[in-house]
């Protein structure tokens, strides 16, 4: 990627991330956005530590992020960008619908993911992501994913 294209594109820090989505800890799953190309695709970051709440039960001998959180990350990184398009704060984003999914490789605390989300198609208020989940580069997770966008006037 040109260095020209790395200056035009976005990052959503943590406070950035707090406005745009209603999701709150334990369930915010992403700590940064980075590289966001309108809402066309961006990328983001979430740092999986042995203290969060479904290590206590998932697995305490062996602890696993569930997959299912995984693809909740991937469409919380994909509803943030959204928001940020359509104009944060005045919006709420509607997960829809979960296809292709499939888990690749475990991911425990200590790794940094990667939620990889390209937008595939938009129609309306309906936009549909590919993501992909990474850790050190390698696809542990991916799925297809839908949204909605409502205001929240008429949610």
């Amino acid at each position: 990627m040109s260095e020209e294209k790395k200056e035009a594109l976005g990052v959503a820090e943590l406070r950035d991330i707090l406005k745009l989505l209603p999701h709150r800890y334990p369930f915010l799953l992403v700590d940064k956005i980075i590289e966001i190309d309108g809402d066309n695709s961006a990328i983001g970051v979430k740092n999986v530590t042995v203290n969060e709440p479904q290590f206590t039960g998932h697995f305490p001998d062996h602890p696993i992020m569930p997959g299912v959180l995984l693809i909740e990350g991937m469409a919380q990184t994909a509803g943030a960008i959204c928001a940020r398009k359509t104009g944060s704060g005045t919006n709420l984003v509607y997960f829809m619908t979960i296809d292709n999914a499939r888990f690749r490789k475990p991911v425990v605390p200590g790794d940094r993911v990667e939620y990889h989300v390209v937008k595939q198609k938009q129609r309306g208020n309906i936009w549909k992501f590919h993501c992909d989940a990474k850790v050190d580069g390698q696809l542990v997770a991916e799925a297809d994913i839908g949204a909605m966008i409502v205001n929240k006037e008429d949610a």
